[in-house]
């Protein structure tokens, strides 16, 4: 029979909530192998979510063997386009999505981010040619993109190894949400809060002012907070390589 020993269970709460907890400002978020249950750390990050659309209808297939071949085929490209950045803080896998999160404390780094997600993009765009090659059903996905000044605590249970890196405040929360809009009920892939597109929009005029930046993502009352914005861009080189038959 399980047993659980409440009396500690109260002490360790008290503990907790008694005792102080600094929280470190940073400029740039250091590696979350600093993280201890005693400290905490308050940065500009950005979140990038990627979520299949049609999760459940594509897991009651009965093929499970391909399904498991899709879900895999999905994971592991996605995470080799997110993962290599010095920015890269934490990347991960929750249910059917596949996230990952950066320290961002420029606005240049937005730049990064948002390539990624057009990388993301492209990929789908890439697997479903694949998979209609290979006769199967295609796929749906949103991508989410949020950034914010948030908290990162260490969280978990002291002394078991149980823990895990805990983001409190807009961001991730933000990009999780916003993912499961995109590719859907005519709203673009791609979607983006209000914070992150105004400050891309301060790089591309900076650095690409010809790009036409403005003109590539649209607000729409299905999204939600205001200001949000959705698009669909591509890595041009990419999509043109996919249209081209990917043979070479």
């Amino acid at each position: 029979m399980t047993y659980y020993d409440y009396r500690a269970g109260k002490k360790r709460i008290d503990e907790i909530l008694n005792a102080r907890m600094p929280i470190q400002a940073s400029s740039k978020l250091p590696s979350t192998d600093n993280l201890t249950f005693e400290n905490a750390y308050n940065s500009w990050i950005s979140a990038l979510f990627v979520d299949i659309r049609n999760s459940t209808e594509l897991f009651a297939d009965d093929d499970r063997e391909q399904t498991a071949k899709i879900i895999r085929s999905f994971t592991s490209e996605i995470i080799e386009i997110l993962r290599d950045d010095p920015l890269l803080r934490e990347i991960g896998i929750r249910g059917d999505c596949v996230y990952a999160i950066y320290t961002t404390p420029k606005k240049t780094d937005l730049y990064e981010v948002h390539n990624k997600a057009a990388y993301v993009n492209s990929f789908i765009a890439m697997l479903n040619r694949i998979l209609r090659n290979h006769g199967l059903d295609t796929i749906r996905a949103g991508i989410g993109l949020a950034v914010g000044d948030d908290h990162i605590i260490k969280a978990g249970r002291k002394g078991v190894g149980i823990n895990s890196t805990v983001w409190i405040g807009d961001a991730v929360s933000k990009a999780s949400k916003l993912s499961g809009f995109g590719d859907k009920n005519g709203i673009s892939r791609i979607v983006m809060s209000s914070l992150f597109y105004s400050n891309l929009v301060d790089v591309y005029k900076e650095q690409r002012p010809d790009s036409g930046f403005e003109t590539w993502y649209h607000t729409s009352n299905s999204l939600p907070y205001w200001g949000t914005r959705h698009g669909n861009v591509i890595i041009a080189d990419m999509d043109n390589w996919i249209d081209a038959g990917m043979t070479d």
